[in-house]
């Protein structure tokens, strides 16, 4: 009988491939759990335009008869795999950290300088002219276009926003003027540097437009909002008080949330990142903590 022994390094060889392929078995079986459907060519009249949109059911959704579902819509939906939407959503099912819920993510397209912004006024740099058409496409078109065709819940405390940089200014903005149909805001690194012209009539002149909305706001609004900002989202420190102006500016507008009557923990919550970047992979490593705040 002949027997043949392996090389050493031929057997470590083939345990590496082995534990690579067993590792992508697993992943694959991971988000198999979450479904993914395809709305293609999803047309918008109030922007004149379309884009396609997914949406992420929960484990056992196909299942579960009549249950609806809270239900989260993400902007800059196009970046969703840099996000980890699907893995992270079948990561926390697993590990039952989040109850089931359905992720609608949301595209741009290359007007997003202009559909992304705060629907009461451009910025100064004439920024933002779509946004209050954006918003109508997302609670007047889309969102009712999902509740038919999903079992979506039809309570604002469980129907969330979220976005990063500009995404999350006007996910801000949306949740601020909907409050009646989105109840949660998770705005990661958020643009609110947006100033209003120096001759701007709507909001008061060169200054900060959203905590402007904040303070031109005389009943507290029915919100959760969870704020992410990174020590180094940006180098920037326009009054040199050594804290950038990315950190400097959510601040501002969470000081402006309390003077309303927010209560900090329970409706407003604030995470700093020491070292954290203005980049996917800051976001999404504290994509999952939001979600856990959001809807654990």
């Amino acid at each position: 009988m002949i027997e043949f022994i392996l090389p050493t390094t031929a057997v470590l060889t083939l345990l590496i491939l082995f534990s690579l392929t067993e590792a992508r078995r697993r992943r694959a079986a991971l988000l198999a759990t979450v479904a993914v459907v395809q709305l293609p060519e999803f047309a918008s009249q109030a922007l004149g335009n379309s884009r396609e949109i997914t949406v992420f059911l929960p484990p056992g959704y196909a299942q579960a008869g009549s249950r609806r579902y809270p239900t989260l819509y993400v902007n800059d939906g196009q970046d969703q795999a840099a996000l980890h939407i699907r893995e992270t959503l079948a990561k926390l099912f697993q590990r039952r950290q989040i109850p089931p819920i359905i992720v609608v993510a949301v595209p741009t397209n290359p007007h997003r300088l202009q559909e992304y912004g705060t629907a009461v006024c451009p910025n100064a740099q004439i920024l933002g002219t779509k946004a209050g058409e954006y918003g109508r496409f997302l609670t007047t078109e889309l969102m009712p276009a999902i509740n038919q065709q999903f079992r979506t819940s039809h309570n604002p405390a469980e129907v969330g926003i979220f976005g990063v940089s500009l995404g999350g200014l006007s996910a801000f903005d949306i949740a601020w003027n909907h409050p009646d149909l989105l109840g949660i805001v998770g705005v990661m690194s958020g643009s609110f540097w947006w100033r209003a012209a120096e001759d701007e009539t709507q909001m008061p002149p060169n200054q900060l437009i959203a905590p402007a909305m904040v303070r031109g706001t005389a009943v507290k609004p029915p919100l959760r909002l969870w704020f992410e900002a990174a020590t180094q989202d940006e180098a920037s420190d326009r009054d040199g008080n050594g804290v950038i102006d990315a950190i400097q500016d959510t601040l501002e507008l969470i000081a402006e949330l309390k003077v309303l009557g927010f209560i900090p923990g329970a409706e407003v919550v604030y995470v700093e990142v020491p070292g954290g970047r203005h980049n996917y992979d800051t976001w999404a490593e504290f994509f999952p903590h939001f979600l856990r705040w959001a809807f654990g």
